[in-house]
């Protein structure tokens, strides 16, 4: 009997794996992106990070640099984490390897550029809107494709 993963095509599992590599890559940028902000406004959330740069500092939550990123990195793991799940269960449809690859790049890319909108270089809206659905539209899909593929 013939298995899913007989189904994958090679071109498209290589640009899933480069591409959520790259993803990770990503997430894992965001945890010293987020301290490079606080210690560049000595927002620091625990009392001995604080008393570690300076005796008179004490805890600071509010901070909207330090906040705006940690948004982003919580958006982050919103939004990229399920593609790791759909973007694998989606090469199991046997999927056109161009459409397949164009679908994990256009993820990769538009999660890069919603930081970089968001966090890095604030860009006004609809900057952060179109990053974000550049994303989500191609997840959205490949969902949906793997649900009608796996209901037939």
């Amino acid at each position: 009997m013939a298995s899913p993963f007989d189904a994958i095509n090679p071109d498209s599992y290589k640009a899933y794996v480069f591409w959520s590599a790259v993803l990770v890559a990503k997430i894992l940028l965001m945890a010293p992106l987020t301290a490079l902000q606080r210690f560049k406004n000595k927002a620091f959330a625990n009392p001995e990070d604080a008393s570690a740069v300076s005796k008179k500092l004490k805890p600071k939550l509010d901070d909207p640099d330090v906040e705006r990123v940690r948004r982003a990195h919580l958006n982050d793991l919103e939004n990229i984490l399920p593609f790791f799940v759909i973007g694998f269960l989606y090469l199991l449809t046997n999927p056109a390897p161009f459409l397949a690859i164009n679908l994990f790049r256009a993820v990769a890319v538009s999660r890069i550029l919603h930081t970089l909108v968001y966090a890095v270089v604030v860009v006004p809206q609809p900057a952060r809107f179109l990053a974000f659905m550049g994303a989500m539209v191609p997840n959205a899909y490949m969902a949906l494709q793997t649900i009608l593929y796996f209901m037939a």
